[in-house]
Parts: structure tokens; C-alpha cells; sequence
């Protein structure tokens, strides 16, 4: 089942043989999150555009890193960073970053909707972090309910979660020691799309789930 989301925010040619381990995987991946540089970057990374390729070949779904800043990011530059996504590494979808929560601000994430389906983002993913009014799922097709450490996450009692049909729930962990299985507590708590990394730190995402972790 295509159930893992993965965001590895590591160049491809500093680490090579990770995101060769992540192409090969292409039949666990929902998707991954392209970040050449906390979004495109100001220019065309070849290397990046290399792996897109490779990624859209091996039938993954590709998907844009943009910030929003929890609302307060002008949408000029949202929408700046998807068209040069999409023009610069053929990006099928986009990843909303540091979304909002509240009901006041959704009228900003559904003109960004729009925009986004306009520019050809077949899916969009709304990364809150922690569940959302459920006014959002009107627009995503996965919603990021949790962002934080394992140790946190063990701790939350097992909860449903629903916005409606064809909404998918996603968990994004991180610090998960070797040897734990993440998938079931995930479910248990209502996602059927997730990620465990053991990174730690200001920069977990440097790191790759221990089961897609190259071989040395």
C-alpha cells in the first residue's frame, strides 16, 4: 500500500544513495516533498530536476515544498513558488508548509486551492501539524494532523479523525528508535498516510525512515 510520505530535505548529490533507497521504494511512497531550498530556490537545481524525473518515472507523486507561514505569507510568493516548481521539476502537487488552523484564516488556503489546481497541483497536502477546522478538508487530499517527536506522539490516546471522503489524515514523526513499528499507532490514531524518521533536532528530515535507510 502507498502509505509513506516522505520528506528528505537532503541534495541529491550530497546524498546519493538515500534518494536512490527512496526511488526504490517507489511502490510504499504516497509521495515526496521536493525542498531544493525551503522551497525551488531562486534558480533551476539540475540535480533536483534529475530526481524528479526519476521520481515521476518510477509513478511517485512528486509534490512541491511552499511555506505559507501560517496564513500570513503573501500569496503572490506562494503561488510563485508553485509555478516555478512546476516549470523547473515538473511537480504534480503541491506541500503547503506551517498551515493554519482556524476557520478565519481558510479563506486564504482556499484561494491558494484555486490557484493551485489552476497551475496543474493534482494533489495538495496541507501540513498543520495538529488537527485543523474541519473546513480544510474541503480542499486537501491529505490533511498532516501531527508534526513531533515519537515521544509525544505515544502519548496521545488512540483518535479518529475525519474531513470527509477522499481526505486522507498523514503523521509526520520523528526520533522514532530503530526497530519500532509506527505504521499501526498511526492507524490507530486515524492516519492512513505517515512518516517515522530518527532524526532529531532542528533538522529531522535530513534523515530517512529506518526501513529505507540504504544498506552500507
Amino acid at each position: 500500500m502507498k502509505n509513506l510520505l516522505v520528506p528528505y530535505y537532503e541534495h541529491p548529490a550530497v546524498r546519493p544513495a538515500e534518494w536512490d533507497a527512496v526511488v526504490a521504494a517507489a511502490p510504499r511512497l504516497y509521495g515526496v516533498i521536493l525542498n531544493p531550498a525551503s522551497g525551488p530556490g531562486d534558480g533551476p537545481d539540475p540535480a533536483f530536476a534529475d530526481l524528479a524525473a526519476r521520481l515521476r518515472a518510477a509513478d511517485v507523486r512528486v509534490l512541491g515544498y511552499t511555506d505559507t507561514g501560517y496564513g500570513r505569507r503573501p500569496a503572490a510568493d506562494v503561488l510563485r513558488d508553485l509555478t516555478r516548481h512546476r516549470d523547473w521539476y515538473g511537480t504534480d502537487g503541491a506541500f503547503f508548509d506551517q498551515v493554519a488552523t482556524d476557520r478565519e484564516e481558510f479563506a486564504y488556503y482556499q484561494r491558494l486551492a484555486v490557484a493551485a489546481w489552476g497551475l496543474g497541483s493534482a494533489t495538495l497536502v496541507l501540513n498543520h501539524g495538529t488537527p485543523p477546522h474541519p473546513s480544510y478538508g474541503r480542499i486537501a487530499d491529505v490533511l498532516v494532523t501531527f508534526e513531533g517527536t515519537w515521544s509525544t506522539y505515544r502519548e496521545l490516546p488512540p483518535r479518529q479523525e475525519s474531513y470527509g471522503a477522499g481526505v486522507r489524515v498523514c503523521h509526520l514523526l520523528y526520533g522514532v528508535p530503530a526497530g519500532v513499528d509506527a505504521e499501526r499507532p498511526a492507524r490507530a490514531r486515524g492516519a492512513t498516510v505517515h512518516c517515522a524518521v530518527p532524526g532529531v533536532g532542528d533538522h529531522p528530515w535530513g534523515t530517512l525512515p529506518h526501513a529505507l535507510e540504504p544498506a552500507r
